[in-house]
Formats: structure tokens, C-alpha cells, sequence
């Protein structure tokens, strides 16, 4: 499974970007995939997931300010950044996983359960 994301950059306070990220290599379409935000020093954490039914989670620190979605037929997923802040700074990686999911409103994805196959990272700087 090789999964890569694209997109991130600089920008300012308030401004927005849009990252996108493909999974490939799945033998089947019933995975689960999502973004992860990590700041230096700090564990690595889920802002918003996308099950393969479309169900989908936000983290509460973005919740009204990024978007994702995607598009099944280029096993593509989307996360449109709007608002953003300096807290919004760091890496953020892709991720996919089988045996993650999100239900009723809930991510389930446990690090502990299963393999998590992530992309390289992309950095997303905004400043003040």
C-alpha cells in the first residue's frame, strides 16, 4: 500500500489550503483514511477521518474550519484548511487503515489494533 499526499505550504493567519493524499495498493475499497497534525515534541494526532462509506470525523480543534471529503473513483481524499491559525502549524500526514473506521460520529482507529500505512508528511506553516 503506498499512500502520498500533496499540497500544504506557507500562509497567514486566516488564510486557507487544501491538502489532497491518494492510497493505491488496497485490494479492496473498504479502508478507512484520514489526516494527522504533529507539532515537534508532541505525538502525532487525528484531525478528520473519511470511511469508505463517507462517514466522516473531525477533531474538535477544527471542527466548522477544515473540510474533508473525497473522491472514490481516484481513491483520493481532500482536506480543505479555512481559518487558519499559528496552532495550525506543523506536519500533516496522510494515513489509511483497514481496519479503522468512523461510526456514528466516532473514529475508531487504535494505533495498537493495526497496521497504519502513512504518507511522507507535508508541512503547513501559517504566521501570525
Amino acid at each position: 500500500v503506498h499512500v502520498a499526499e500533496s499540497g500544504g505550504g506557507s500562509v497567514q493567519a486566516g488564510g486557507s489550503l487544501t491538502l489532497s493524499c491518494t492510497a493505491s495498493g488496497y485490494a479492496q475499497s473498504s479502508y478507512c483514511m484520514g489526516w494527522f497534525h504533529q507539532v515537534s515534541g508532541k505525538e502525532r494526532e487525528a484531525v478528520a477521518a473519511i470511511d469508505s462509506d463517507l462517514s466522516i470525523w473531525y477533531g474538535d480543534s477544527v471542527k466548522g474550519r477544515f473540510t474533508i471529503s473525497k473522491d472514490n473513483a481516484l481513491n483520493t481524499i481532500y482536506l480543505k484548511m479555512d481559518n487558519l491559525t499559528p496552532e495550525d502549524t506543523g506536519t500533516y500526514y496522510c494515513a489509511a487503515a483497514d481496519w479503522a473506521s468512523v461510526v456514528s460520529g466516532k473514529l475508531y482507529w487504535n494505533m495498537k489494533l493495526g497496521k497504519t500505512n502513512w504518507g511522507q508528511g507535508t508541512q503547513v506553516t501559517v504566521s501570525s
